[in-house]
């Protein structure tokens, strides 16, 4: 059995990334990975359901008004979550089921976090603010994660009619699970169409805006973080693990505050998406729009 290093490890860790794992979870989650890689049998498939149960006992902690419980242990299932990917790209055996297995599962725990932590305050307040909060935070987080996927869609559709399918080169789904969830989906593409960087040519104020916007955007690409800075990984952050760290006076102010932000970073992709579509998918055909959904 070949015996993995610390930089093996590092190599399995995405070209981008959020700032949270970036600087808050892989740190420690590419050292558990490499004893977990070295020294036991673990599929990355049971790292997955491991996570999930660490999430229901999560989940279960806030129910019971234990916050700070159950923000350590969302911290550990979300960080077992990553290792379960880098011991897929690690040692090759990541699988579509495995996949699905990571996504449904992410999905499952935020729900279950989510019920947990308004049933508890609830049961604790009587005050149904809190209920809201657990269903706000659920909805949220399943619209940021359909949304994601069909703005990736999107864009292999009009690539494909552009250069055909032949030309497109796309992450591998088993080597990369995260690539339909947590896409820079639209941060590549020139920001505006043609006609209208023109007009911002004119703007010395909007010239230094994007000036500074590619910048901001090559900066955090020396340090793998990704360019939309508010996602679906700092939101669960802040309302799971931050909140709850802070207090119970924390949880709805800033569930609200990063339920805002990470909406406002869904209609500010969906708008490049608008631009891109509109630059490159001029006079596509209808069925061919209508595909892209199916």
């Amino acid at each position: 059995m070949r015996t993995y290093s610390l930089d093996d490890v590092y190599e399995t860790r995405k070209r981008r990334d959020s700032w949270w794992t970036v600087y808050f979870v892989d740190p420690v989650a590419c050292r558990v990975a490499l004893p977990v890689a070295n020294r036991t049998r673990m599929t990355p498939n049971g790292l997955t359901v491991f996570s999930l149960v660490l999430g229901t006992v999560s989940a279960a902690c806030f129910a019971m008004n234990q916050l700070m419980a159950g923000a350590g242990f969302f911290y550990l299932s979300f960080m077992i979550d990553c290792v379960d990917g880098k011991i897929a790209r690690l040692k090759g055996t990541g699988t579509p089921f495995g996949l699905w297995l990571d996504y449904v599962g992410d999905r499952i725990r935020v729900v279950l976090c989510a019920g947990g932590l308004a049933y508890g305050q609830y049961a604790l307040t009587g005050d149904v603010s809190y209920v809201v909060l657990g269903a706000a935070v659920a909805v949220l987080d399943l619209f940021r994660y359909v949304n994601a996927p069909q703005m990736k869609r999107v864009r292999e559709a009009v690539r494909e009619e552009r250069q055909g399918p032949d030309t497109l080169t796309e992450p591998d789904a088993l080597t990369e699970p995260d690539a339909l969830t947590e896409p820079d989906t639209f941060m590549g593409a020139d920001p505006l169409p043609a006609q209208e960087s023109e007009r911002v040519g004119r703007s010395p104020r909007a010239r230094g805006f994007f000036r500074f916007f590619r910048r901001l955007n090559r900066y955090l690409a020396r340090h793998r973080v990704r360019s939309h800075l508010v996602s679906g990984i700092e939101f669960h952050a802040a309302v799971f693990v931050i909140a709850p760290l802070a207090g119970a006076w924390a949880l709805i102010p800033l569930a609200v505050l990063s339920g805002l932000l990470l909406l406002a970073n869904e209609v500010f992709l969906v708008y490049r998406m608008w631009l891109f579509t509109r630059r490159h998918g001029a006079g596509s055909p209808q069925e061919s729009r209508e595909h892209v959904l199916v």
